[in-house]
């Protein structure tokens, strides 16, 4: 028999039964991943921008914004969608998750391209990729404080 997170299974391969708490405490674990998550990006990415324009002015912390922006959006919108994807009764489903990450970065791609049909010659460039990059490696911040 093998011990382990969610409690003691028989064999190699065979599923784990989990109780009706033990399937909330695992719910209420993920709900506050992806929030904390969510949330490492928004403070990473305000941090870009706020560096962007201190360094380069206004245009370059619009600029930053929108880049991280452009990433942003679209995972804060997948996010909330596992997140209901969670307390579903009946839990989520692996091609849902695939076809909301394919979406994501669809309108990750189109947000970037209408800021760069909007903004035209305003946009600073290094800044852009700078919010975009930032956006998108957040989760490092957990990482750095240990909470993922």
């Amino acid at each position: 028999m093998q011990s382990g997170l969610l409690g003691t299974t028989r064999a190699q391969g065979r599923s784990v039964v989990l109780q009706p708490h033990e399937r909330a405490a695992l719910n209420a674990r993920a709900g506050r991943g992806l929030v904390g998550a969510l949330i490492a990006q928004g403070v990473l990415a305000l941090v870009a921008a706020g560096v962007s324009w201190a360094i380069a002015g206004t245009a370059a912390g619009l600029s930053a914004l929108a880049g991280a922006g452009a990433y942003f959006i679209p995972n804060t919108l997948f996010a909330l969608r596992l997140l209901l994807d969670v307390y579903r009764p009946g839990g989520a489903r692996p091609y849902a998750f695939l076809l909301g990450e394919m979406l994501k970065i669809g309108m990750a791609v189109v947000l970037l391209w209408v800021t760069v049909r909007v903004g035209a010659d305003r946009i600073v460039w290094p800044a852009l990729l700078a919010g975009l990059f930032s956006a998108m490696k957040g989760y490092v911040l957990l990482l750095m404080f240990r909470r993922l």
